[in-house]
């Protein structure tokens, strides 16, 4: 038991990590808050609940690892290096589409709401 607390303090201090010094990140936590708060007022269904849990979780799990990797590339390479550009730029890459799969995801749930809402 003391090492699995172990392990969750770490990934506590990991996730603080990245939360303080990443604005993607703390963009991406700003934007999961107003989907809950839009879920809670819309009263969206189980199933709308659960891909924006599904498409957050995505998102701010290739969020961390791409900070792991950057950190990780700038400790091994910190003068500039051609191929850690690339294995960099595909990582961003990655949440860049988890992001547009998550703003495609709100649209969907929130649109029509949001219309009715506003057509009050």
């Amino acid at each position: 038991m003391k090492k699995f607390m172990s392990s969750l303090n770490c990934a506590g201090s990991g996730i603080g990590h990245a939360l303080a010094t990443e604005r993607n990140m703390r963009v991406h936590l700003f934007v999961f808050m107003l989907a809950l708060i839009a879920a809670y007022i819309f009263q969206i269904s189980k199933v709308e609940f659960l891909l924006i849990l599904g498409i957050s979780a995505v998102t701010f799990s290739l969020e961390l690892t791409n900070t792991a990797i950057e950190r990780l590339a700038d400790k091994v390479s910190p003068e500039y290096d051609e191929k850690i550009g690339v294995v960099k730029d595909v990582m961003a890459g990655a949440v860049l589409v988890s992001s547009i799969f998550a703003v495609i995801i709100g649209l969907f749930i929130f649109v029509e709401p949001l219309l009715k809402f506003f057509q009050r």
